[in-house]
């Protein structure tokens, strides 16, 4: 296995715990949030439900669904994620690449989506932050989940299209000695 695969690999490990740690937060709403009874396992989250009104108690009260539903794809994802490696390091499978793929394409996308949906309402859950707020808080934070998936999904499609076209190949020399 190559170093970009253990990095692969490394980021879907490494992200397992953190991505399960925010859907516990968001599924576990109110409980979670500040003043609730569960709240000393999400105490940083104290902070960001006012960075971000998405985790925060206005969407709760108002029933966003936008919450909860990312949640759910977020431990799609991380299941996929790990499936991926497992396939790719112990199996060594030569699917692994596919299902990596297809999971770090749902993280990229969603990711955006969170993006595109703060600029179409008008920065409706981010915008009363301070310049330097939302940059530490809420775009470093957030940047880093479309820009490594997309630099995964990157390597692992050109990896994928580099396998069809080599499959492509030997078919069609076996077709023609046929």
């Amino acid at each position: 296995m190559t170093l970009t695969y253990k990095l692969i690999s490394a980021w879907f490990i490494l992200t397992a715990p953190v991505i399960i740690w925010d859907a516990g937060y968001c599924l576990m709403r109110p409980r979670s949030m500040k003043g609730g009874d569960l709240h000393w396992i999400w105490s940083p989250y104290a902070l960001y439900q006012e960075v971000d009104y998405v985790y925060g108690v206005r969407a709760l009260e108002n029933n966003e669904g936008f919450t909860n539903a990312q949640s759910l794809l977020n431990l799609i994802e991380t299941a996929l994620n790990l499936y991926y490696v497992y396939m790719a390091n112990v199996l060594g499978s030569p699917a692994a690449p596919v299902i990596g793929f297809a999971a770090i394409v749902m993280t990229f996308s969603k990711t955006v989506l969170y993006w595109v949906q703060e600029y179409y309402c008008g920065w409706c859950s981010i915008g009363h932050n301070s310049l330097p707020d939302l940059l530490l808080l809420w775009v470093l934070p957030n940047g880093l989940w479309i820009l490594f998936p997309g630099l995964i999904a990157w390597k692992l499609g050109k990896d994928i299209s580099a396998n069809l076209h080599a499959s492509a190949r030997v078919a069609n020399r076996s077709v023609k000695t046929e």
